[in-house]
């Protein structure tokens, strides 16, 4: 494809054109902006990023207990999207797609809220189901898929709910040109959402202060969600099989393999498409749940914004490894931003 054209001193892409996309989660504020192209990395296939953005804005702050989104997270978002709005129109964007999540799925005055953003920041946000949700979250990892893997279970640990999908992969090499795009023929058979996040368990029990000591109170609670989906398919009888992966995009996944790493800051480029022992991924769970909130709360790899909410993300995926108990995971640092892309690109195709 060739190296993408250097950008001009007032940053905008001297480009025929590129994708956005925006992820409104019940946490995070997240854009992207890329070349309608890939590249190649260590970690394999991946969109050539010309922008992005990632803030915590805690937007489902107190919706699980209020049913409403706050004046303050509300404010804290406008904020955020105002500088998303800012690198959007600094460069020559042709196709973008702007969606929000869980919280907006839950408040009473979310319409109001996107009405607002409209008005204000002139971005027109689309509220997503759990299933179109979790559908561009395949499709943005889904280049981490091994060749060989006939099925995947991937999850998608969010702010106000889990996500779970088990799908059937078959590598296509009939059509050059959709596979470029997309490198896999996927058949999402079955998924559930279940209304446990980051940040929704928090609340639910009283709080980040009481996640260590309610945390095994808080994995048997997402066991019992997901222990139905397990049995109509007979996922863990299934998980010892040469090529069926486990695949997670999800900040609770990646946060746990920076600190398996040691990492003295988050390094995207040594996280994204990793494969671990789900050992190390445990191993990590017990050195943060011996830290004291204070050193949580300081580790460079977890910080003040996500010290909050880590051992709720944490108690997800132990139940999540107790249900299928997988000896190792794929962990990636793309998700449904890069899902949107790969969407838009996809339907560019098919015209």
């Amino acid at each position: 494809m060739g190296t993408p054209p250097k950008r001009t001193a007032s940053h905008k892409t001297e480009s025929p054109g590129v994708y956005a996309a925006l992820d409104l989660g019940t946490n995070n504020c997240r854009l992207l902006i890329a070349y309608p192209q890939f590249k190649e990395t260590r970690s394999g296939r991946t969109l050539r990023a010309v922008d992005s953005f990632s803030r915590i804005v805690k937007l489902g702050e107190g919706v699980s207990a209020s049913g409403k989104l706050s004046d303050e997270a509300m404010n804290r978002t406008i904020a955020a999207l105002r500088t998303c709005r800012k690198k959007i129109d600094s460069h020559p964007v042709l196709h973008g797609r702007y969606v929000a999540t869980e919280a907006c799925r839950r408040a009473s005055n979310a319409l109001m809220f996107v009405e607002r953003i409209r008005k204000e920041i002139g971005l027109s946000l689309e509220i997503i189901s759990n299933e179109e949700e979790a559908r561009l979250a395949l499709l943005g990892c889904c280049s981490l898929l091994r060749k060989r893997t006939s099925h995947a279970l991937a999850f998608d640990i969010g702010g106000g709910s889990t996500e779970i999908m088990w799908v059937k992969t078959e590598y296509r090499d009939d059509d050059v040109s959709a596979q470029n795009i997309l490198p896999f023929n996927l058949t999402i058979e079955d998924w559930i959402s279940v209304p446990y996040g980051v940040m929704s368990l928090s609340e639910q029990f009283g709080s980040s202060n009481y996640a260590e000591m309610y945390f095994d109170d808080i994995v048997e609670r997402v066991e019992e969600a997901l222990r139905p989906f397990d049995e109509k398919h007979a996922i863990s009888k299934q998980v010892h099989e040469k090529h069926i992966q486990l695949l997670s995009t999800s900040g609770t996944v990646t946060t746990l393999a920076a600190v398996h790493l040691g990492l003295n800051r988050y390094d995207r480029n040594k996280v994204d498409g990793i494969n671990l022992p789900i050992s190390d991924v445990n191993a990590s769970i017990e050195k943060l749940l011996a830290m004291r909130p204070s050193e949580r709360f300081n580790h460079p790899c977890i910080g003040a914004d996500r010290s909050d909410y880590i051992l709720s993300g944490c108690a997800i995926f132990r139940a999540i490894h107790r249900i299928w108990p997988f000896a190792k995971i794929t962990i990636a640092d793309r998700g449904v931003r890069e899902g949107i892309i790969v969407s838009l690109l996809l339907d560019k195709y098919r015209d």
